[in-house]
């Protein structure tokens, strides 16, 4: 919420601004305001954001426009980060701590400077968003060492490093003020020089000599991803990229730049075309409003910093001042993303900014890429974050292989035998004999595509009236490639319009956001409470969509041990869930792969107590018979009626998809399924009653492990605790710090072992502080060992 005045009315930045410069002393207004150099240079900013244009973009949809982004594989609220500014407690003496914890609350980045007025500690103590440190580099190469170090201890991630400012420019207006820093303000992380005089101690200190060597050096110091800040042509962009760092930043209100250089926003596309795309590109200088965020994205920027509005915030009113200043921001991006038509910050491109004539910089398009396609001109799927969280797991999985892994959910190795998948095959084509089916038509049944539906249909709806008592025709189950298809087909059917809206408990299964992502559908996360999902919540949240004008169409839920959590869903919630579905006339997708892994008694599934057709589930065979063959399916029994009033299947639909997606499931998998549903006699149940003994003793396993590495006194003092699932193969960690891809390779790399960040199953924000544990993959060994590493982690890291 943006911050309020005394008349209760929101403040604009400019009202920061004002009422910042009352309350400060103009000395020190004039200080923070910087030298005429950096006016010239703010000056030319501004101009550049006045004079820039964005293309409106009617009924293009857009209802709640999504503005995360993922830089150097972290997730921002949004793409802002707090530029680097020295001596925040000049306008407030809390400074940083009050910045950091503003910006953790947005959720954005602080870039904090080398003269930083409160300790790096303090700063780190009190944000859960990222830190990265502003690194001028002093002759005295021990001191930024040094800096660098404390840092990294307290968590810091990146370093951004000052290259256009070895020394600080004249600054004539603190010349003619006789500015010196007020008794008690001093950098906080620095010490042994006299910083009374700040444009003083950079000519003595700074090292005016710095040349390209400088990355090579810092890489030597700190393993750190290194930004440069201060670029701002094509030439010294190949030359940072030829260099190895990981970002540039486009400023040009450096203690010495020329009178002459260009707006950082006219030399975005020049930098940006030249990057194009190796590392991220953001601009630093001129950021007043949500639209001049969108313009500089268009442009080719990833992020963008805002740095004096945010100072302004705090000397008005501290936190609240900061929040205020990047509610705005922020505010205003959504709005005008709305009316452009972005749906997802990656969808920023080109098109939508223009200029005069005498403007060519903003209606000029990026210099074409020669070795290959330019990603901002790709569907914004691929660059969403959501596409990156499991790529970004097997990366580490793959860089660190000797560490233990709780992260993937796959099945047991240990079960599998080769010579049954030949056995399994072999059965099916008895089967297909036994049918009455000659060995012409057995044989093209095996080698030739089969009908889009699918060739074991019947099967599949014995099996379900078996284990399931579930009683549907054949005609109404689609058999697709693993269960991440039915949910495609699903949703594309079922999302027809700009306003129809996809919801889901959340946490989530990751792969049905990226679903949503992958097809441009709106999709709202409907939390679920500490104990679980409650219909409460859904109901609520139906409504809202409702009020906006929008209408929910189904509702994504794992009833059974789900991915991530290990929830289970009550069976008088279930009851009542049927009951709101009926109610309020939308679909459930139920996808409840672990039941049949579990042990004991399941709860009736959703599907086995729907008597409307309410509910299409979503099913697969990879973790209860062989995840190889990606066998899925949907049930959708639900009737279709067109305009002439002919009746058909929601099935029928789906294969008109499936036709043009997958054409067919492979025959030769679901020969391998059928063979061992034909083995069991339609009882997957009785397949597993091994694996899910052994999962279930998996899941015990872990969690008396964690239980004698955690002892209650422990767990109070660290503030960790997890859930108890009875089955399945996840459960939930609550850490007392932010559980984030860092923390993920720290964890990786000095303590050999890997989890998944809960965060990734957050399709609106959260589950920043926990951590998923699979229990599936491991043997008893490796959990034993897996959690004693784990524990050892926690506890180190809860210590930083």
């Amino acid at each position: 919420m943006r911050h309020e005045g005394p008349a209760a009315d929101p403040l604009t930045l400019a009202d920061y601004a004002r009422l910042a410069q009352t309350a400060m002393d103009p000395a020190v207004w004039d200080f923070l305001e910087g030298g005429a150099g950096e006016e010239r240079a703010l000056a030319r900013n501004l101009e550049a954001f006045d004079q820039a244009r964005l293309r409106p973009r009617v009924l293009a949809g857009v209802a709640q426009p999504d503005t995360r982004t993922r830089v150097l594989g972290r997730g921002w609220a949004a793409p802002v980060a707090v530029a680097p500014m020295g001596y925040h407690t000049l306008a407030h003496p809390e400074g940083e701590v009050a910045t950091a914890s503003a910006a953790g609350a947005a959720g954005v980045p602080l870039v904090v400077s080398t003269f930083a007025g409160r300790t790096f500690e303090d700063i780190a103590a009190v944000t859960t968003a990222p830190l990265w440190l502003q690194v001028y580099c002093f002759r005295d190469r021990a001191t930024t060492r040094e800096l660098i170090g404390r840092a990294q201890r307290a968590g810091f991630e990146a370093l951004v490093v000052t290259v256009d400012a070895p020394r600080l420019g004249r600054r004539l207006r603190d010349v003619r003020n006789g500015f010196r820093l007020p008794t008690g303000i001093a950098p906080a992380n620095l010490s042994g020089a006299d910083f009374s005089s700040p444009s003083g101690h950079a000519r003595a200190e700074f090292d005016a000599a710095l040349d390209w060597s400088v990355v090579e050096w810092l890489r030597s110091v700190s393993p750190l991803p290194i930004l440069l800040k201060g670029i701002l042509s094509a030439a010294d962009a190949r030359r940072a990229i030829e260099a190895g760092v990981d970002g540039v930043i486009v400023s040009n209100h450096g203690g010495r730049q020329l009178d002459q250089a260009p707006a950082t926003l006219e030399a975005l596309p020049e930098v940006a075309s030249e990057v194009a795309g190796a590392c991220p590109v953001i601009l630093d200088g001129g950021i007043r409003r949500g639209s001049d965020v969108l313009t500089s994205l268009a442009l080719g920027a990833d992020a963008v910093f805002l740095g004096r509005p945010v100072l302004h915030g705090l000397a008005v009113a501290q936190r609240d001042g900061v929040a205020g200043v990047l509610d705005i921001v922020i505010d205003e991006l959504a709005d005008v993303m709305a009316l452009t038509g972005t749906r997802f910050v990656a969808d920023a491109g080109p098109e939508l900014a223009y200029g005069s004539e005498r403007r060519t910089p903003l209606a000029a398009p990026r210099a074409v890429n020669s070795s290959g396609l330019l990603k901002e001109e790709l569907h914004a799927s691929v660059s969403d974050p959501v596409l990156d969280t499991m790529n970004f797991l097997n990366e580490i999985t793959q860089r660190y292989p000797d560490a233990i892994s709780f992260a993937p959910g796959r099945p047991y190795a240990g079960f599998f035998d080769i010579e049954q998948m030949f056995e399994h095959i072999r059965r099916y084509l008895k089967h297909l004999e036994e049918n009455g089916k000659s060995p012409a038509q057995v044989r093209e049944t095996l080698f030739q595509y089969g009908p889009t539906s699918g060739q074991i249909r019947e099967l599949i709806a014995d099996s379900l009236r078996q284990d399931e008592h579930i009683d549907v025709p054949p005609e109404s189950i689609v058999v697709t490639v693993g269960c991440q298809e039915a949910m495609l087909l699903v949703v594309r059917a079922l999302m027809s319009g700009p306003d129809d809206v996809l919801m889901a408990a959340s946490p989530c299964y990751v792969g049905i956001t990226g679903v949503a992502r992958l097809l441009d559908v709106e999709m709202t996360a409907v939390a679920e409470a500490e104990d679980g999902f409650r219909c409460a919540d859904l109901e609520a949240a139906i409504r809202d969509e409702r009020a906006q004008g929008r209408r929910p169409r189904a509702f994504y839920v794992v009833p059974d041990h789900s991915n991530p959590s290990g929830t289970t869903m009550p069976l008088e919630e279930r009851r009542a869930l049927l009951e709101l579905a009926a109610r309020e006339d939308i679909l459930l997708l139920e996808d409840s792969p672990y039941r049949m892994v579990s042990p004991g008694r399941q709860l009736p599934s959703l599907k086995s107590l729907d008597r409307g057709r309410h509910v299409v589930q979503l099913g697969s065979f990879s973790k209860s018979l062989f995840p190889g063959a990606r066998v899925g399916y949907a049930v959708a029994d639900q009737a279709v009626v067109d305009r002439a009033g002919n009746t058909g299947l929601l099935a029928d639909e789906l294969t008109r998809i499936k036709s043009m997606v997958t054409v067919n499931t492979s025959p030769l998998s679901q020969a391998a399924v059928g063979g061992m549903l034909l083995a069991a006699g339609g009882r997957t149940s009785e397949l597993n009653v091994e694996t899910a003994a052994y999962y279930g003793e998996a899941m015990q396993a872990t969690l008396r492990q964690l239980d004698a590495c955690f002892p209650s006194d422990d767990r109070a003092a660290l503030g960790i605790s997890w859930n108890r699932p009875d089955g399945g193969f996840f459960l939930a960690v609550d850490v007392p710090f932010r559980a984030d891809d860092a923390a993920l390779t720290r964890s990786a790399e000095e303590f050999g072992v890997i989890w998944t960040p809960m965060s990734y199953f957050y399709p609106g924000g959260g589950g920043e502080h926990t951590l998923r544990l699979s229990v599936s993959y491991l043997s008893q060994a490796d959990i034993h060992e897996g959690i004693a590493r784990l524990a050892r982690y926690v506890k180190a890291e809860a210590r930083r």
